[in-house]
């Protein structure tokens, strides 16, 4: 059985508050349903600046409807500390560079799996040269996501760039189900595919 990385997420924001803190925190994410309820956990622990990196979204219209919606959705949610949105470059030849070759992998399997390192190594590499405290993904939230496995290059991650990085599994705690909740609540586009041409 593999390790409770939410139990995980709850000793680390426990010891924050020990240390009566407001860390910094750059949030991937990959849209802004999944970021609604990670927001709305975590924003009353770290000062947040989400960071909206995903060149897999291989449609542009696709990629700009989903970046509007994460800037709105951002606008409008209330929160205790202010969260701030970074706009990533929008390079979808970055990711066919590896997806070309994998194109009939299984949704889930290695394509995704490198797909999962090349969106959470931007975010670490900018948290690293910003210098953040701490930085995390929402990917976490889908139940069609392998927690394990994000966690695992979150761990990688954190040795190379010396930076800590934020263990979660989001969907616990019935995070996925608020995360609808508020989708519906702030009328947000709930796309049916993960972003590649590959998992449409």
């Amino acid at each position: 059985m593999g390790r409770n990385y939410s139990l995980v997420t709850e000793e680390i924001i426990k010891d924050i508050k020990e240390r009566k803190e407001v860390p910094s925190l750059l949030l991937h994410s990959c849209c802004a349903p999944c970021s609604s309820s990670v927001l709305e956990y975590l924003s009353r622990f770290f000062r947040i600046t989400v960071f909206f990196y995903n060149p897999n979204i291989t449609n542009k219209d696709e990629f700009q409807k989903r970046l509007a919606e994460q800037k709105k959705f951002i606008n409008v949610f209330k929160t205790k500390y202010p969260v701030k949105l970074l706009e990533g470059t929008y390079d979808v030849r970055r990711f066919f560079d590896f997806a070309e070759n994998l194109k009939d992998e299984r949704e889930g399997g290695l394509r995704c799996f490198l797909c999962y390192k090349m969106r959470m190594e931007e975010t670490v590499q900018i948290a690293s040269k910003e210098k953040y405290d701490y930085f995390a993904t929402t990917l976490t939230l889908s139940p069609l996501k392998n927690a394990e496995r994000i966690n695992e290059i979150g761990k990688d991650l954190e040795k190379i760039y010396q930076i800590s990085y934020l263990y979660s599994d989001f969907k616990k705690k019935d995070r996925y189900k608020r995360s609808i909740e508020l989708s519906r609540e702030y009328h947000l586009y709930r796309q049916n595919y993960c972003g590649c041409v590959y998992s449409k």
